[in-house]
C-alpha cells in the first residue's frame, strides 16, 4: 500500500516532536576560580557511575579519598634531628630526611610542619656555642632551608595557602615552619617579623615553661607547680602583629588565662597545632567553652594523637613510668645534653620491658567526634598522625596511618567532603583567611610594623607571681566553668566571625573527662 507524501510528512513530523532539542550551551562564569585555585574539598563529588555506592568497599573509598586529599601532618621532628640532636652543628647527612620524605609520600602527605622547637626560655650564652633561643630558632630554619634546598624535586617551602595547592599538584610536600615557644623572638617585634621573612608561618605563643609575656600551662608531666601570668599587653601587641602580617597565632600549650588574654585581641583565626585530646594533663585541657570559642573565632582545633592525653588509663601509667624511671632519664639527658634521639630510644625499650601498650586507633576518632559535636566540622583537623613518641601505634604508625584514620571517619559515618576537611582541607581555609586579613590591613611588613616593646614593668611582674600548684591525680578538679572574654569587632573586614562571650546563665554540663582537650 502506498503512503501519500502529506502522510509521510505529518509522521517525520510527530517523531520530531518526540525528541527533545538540546538545550543551548551556558555562557562561562566569568567569576568561577580556575582549576588551580580550588582545593579539593571544594570540587564537586566524583562521578559515581564508573564506581557504585554499592561495590566501592570501605576500603577502596578511604584509597580514594586519601588521593584525593591535601593530607597535613601537624607536627614533625625533623628540624630538631637534623641538628644532630646537638648545638654543636647542623648534621650534612641527607639519610635522615631521604627517609622521612619516603614516609611522607607513602602515607600520602601533601603538607607537614616542621616545628622550630627553641626549649624552655634560658638566659643569654646558655646554649654550648653561645646563643639563645633566638640562635637556636635560626639554626633550625638554617637546617630546614639546606634540606629543602637539597631536596628540590620533593620538598617546598609554604610561604602561602597557593603554596599548599601547588605542592599538591606536583606531588611535592609542603614544609610548613612553625616556631614552638614564642620565647624565640626574645622579647622583639623586628625579631618576629624577622622570622616571618625566613618563612615561619605559626608561632606557640609558649611551650612547656612561661615567657616574659605569656602563661605557659606547663609539661606534660611536671612536677606539680606551674608559672602562670597569662598574656601580658606586650604579649597582645605579639597577637596583634602576627595577624598583621598574616602568621597564624597557636595556642597550643598556653595557660587558660592566656588562652583568654589571645581570644579578647585576636581578629583572624587562631589554630591550636598540637591540641591532644584526654584527661591525662588537667592543666591543658580545653574545655567546651574554648571549642566554641574557637569556632566562633573562626580557627581551627588540630587533634593530635599523643597518646598521654588520649587514654586517663594510659596517663596513669606514663605518670607511674615517669616517677619509676624519672632519676635515670634525667641523669641520660644530662649525660646526652641534646641527643633527643638516644633520649627515645632508651624511654621506648624500658616501655617495652614495662610492657606498656597504647590506646587503640578507635580513641582518637572519640575526640574528633566530640571536637566536631561542639564547634562543628568546619573548625577540626588532624594534627601528628604518624609514629613518633608515644603515639597511637595501634592502626596508626607508619605509611598506613592516614589511610587506617580515614577507614575509621567513614565506619562512623563521616561523608567525602567532611573527610577531605579534616585531612587537610581545614587547614588550608585558616591559612587563606589569616592571609586575607593581613592583606586587609594594607600595611607593609616592615614600614608599618609595631615598634611596641616589653616595658620594665611587665617584666617586674614575673618574680612575683606565685606558684600555682597542679591538681593531684586521679581525682578530677572542679569545673572551671563558663569563661568570660570580649568580644573585639575587626577594623576592617574579616574572614572570621567573632569571638563569642559565653554566657554563665544556663551554662551546659561539663564535657565527659574522657573527652576533655589538652593544648
Amino acid at each position: 500500500m502506498r503512503t501519500s507524501p502529506m502522510l509521510a510528512l505529518l509522521a517525520a513530523a510527530s517523531l520530531a516532536a518526540c525528541v527533545r532539542s538540546p538545550a543551548p550551551a551556558a555562557a562561562p562564569d566569568v567569576f568561577a576560580p580556575s582549576a588551580a585555585d580550588v582545593g579539593p574539598w571544594y570540587t564537586s563529588a566524583p562521578d559515581l557511575t564508573a564506581t557504585p555506592p554499592g561495590l566501592e568497599t570501605p576500603e577502596q573509598r578511604a584509597a580514594r579519598l586519601q588521593a584525593k586529599a591535601i593530607l597535613v601532618d601537624g607536627h614533625s621532628g625533623v628540624p630538631s634531628l637534623l641538628l644532630g640532636g646537638s648545638f654543636a652543628q647542623v648534621s650534612s647527612d641527607d639519610e635522615l630526611m631521604a627517609a622521612e620524605v619516603a614516609r611522607n609520600k607513602a602515607a600520602g602527605v601533601t603538607g607537614a610542619f616542621f616545628p622550630i622547637h627553641v626549649g624552655a626560655p634560658a638566659p643569654p650564652s646558655s646554649s654550648r656555642l653561645g646563643g639563645s633561643a633566638a640562635r637556636r630558632a635560626l639554626d633550625l630554619i638554617e637546617a630546614t632551608h639546606r634540606q629543602i634546598e637539597r631536596h628540590r624535586e620533593t620538598l617546598m617551602l609554604v610561604r602561602d595557602a597557593k603554596d599548599v595547592r601547588r605542592a599538591e599538584r606536583e606531588g611535592r610536600i609542603a614544609v610548613i615552619m612553625g616556631i614552638e615557644g614564642g620565647h624565640a623572638i626574645e622579647n622583639s617585634l623586628p625579631a618576629l617579623r624577622s622570622f616571618y621573612r625566613l618563612g615561619v608561618r605559626t608561632m606557640a605563643l609558649t611551650h612547656m615553661t612561661t615567657n616574659d609575656w605569656a602563661g605557659s600551662a606547663g609539661g606534660a608531666l611536671d612536677p606539680g607547680y606551674v608559672r602562670d601570668r597569662g598574656l601580658s599587653p606586650f604579649g597582645e601587641a605579639v597577637v596583634r602583629e602576627m595577624q598583621r602580617i598574616g602568621m597564624l597565632v597557636d595556642v597550643s600549650h598556653g595557660s587558660d588565662s592566656t588562652f583568654q588574654g589571645v581570644m579578647k585581641v585576636a581578629r583572624a583565626p587562631i589554630i591550636t597545632s598540637s591540641t591532644m585530646p584526654a584527661a591525662g594533663h588537667r592543666r591543658r585541657d580545653l574545655d567546651d567553652y574554648m571549642l566554641r570559642a574557637i569556632a566562633e573565632n573562626g580557627g581551627l582545633v588540630m587533634v593530635n594523637s599523643w597518646a598521654l592525653f588520649l587514654d586517663e588509663a594510659y596517663a596513669e601509667q606514663s605518670a607511674r613510668f615517669a616517677q619509676k624511671y624519672g632519676a635515670h632519664l634525667k641523669e641520660l639527658g644530662e649525660r646526652l645534653p641534646g641527643d633527643t634521639k638516644a633520649l627515645r630510644e632508651e624511654i621506648e625499650k624500658l616501655r617495652t620491658q614495662e610492657g606498656q601498650k597504647t590506646p587503640p586507633l578507635w580513641r582518637i576518632i572519640d575526640h574528633i567526634d566530640h571536637v566536631v559535636k561542639i564547634a562543628g566540622i568546619e573548625h577540626v583537623a588532624l594534627g601528628s598522625v604518624f609514629e613518633g613518641s608515644e603515639a597511637l601505634k595501634e592502626g596508626l604508625a607508619g605509611s598506613a596511618g592516614a589511610p587506617n584514620l580515614t577507614l575509621e571517619l567513614i565506619r562512623r559515618g563521616y561523608s567525602d567532603a567532611d573527610i577531605l576537611r579534616l585531612l587537610g582541607g581545614n587547614f588550608v581555609r585558616v591559612l587563606e583567611q589569616a592571609e586575607a586579613y593581613a592583606a586587609a590591613t594594607e600595611t607593609t611588613l616592615s614600614g608599618d610594623g609595631s615598634t611596641q616593646q616589653l616595658s620594665a614593668a611587665e617584666l617586674g611582674d614575673l618574680p612575683g607571681q606565685p606558684l600555682l600548684p597542679a591538681p593531684p591525680p586521679p581525682a578530677p578538679p572542679p569545673s572551671r566553668g563558663p569563661m568570660s572574654w570580649g568580644v573585639v569587632p575587626p577594623s576592617s573586614p574579616s574572614p572570621q566571625r567573632p569571638v563569642a562571650q559565653p554566657s554563665k546563665a544556663g551554662a551546659p554540663e561539663s564535657p565527659s573527662s574522657e573527652l576533655l582537650l589538652s593544648r
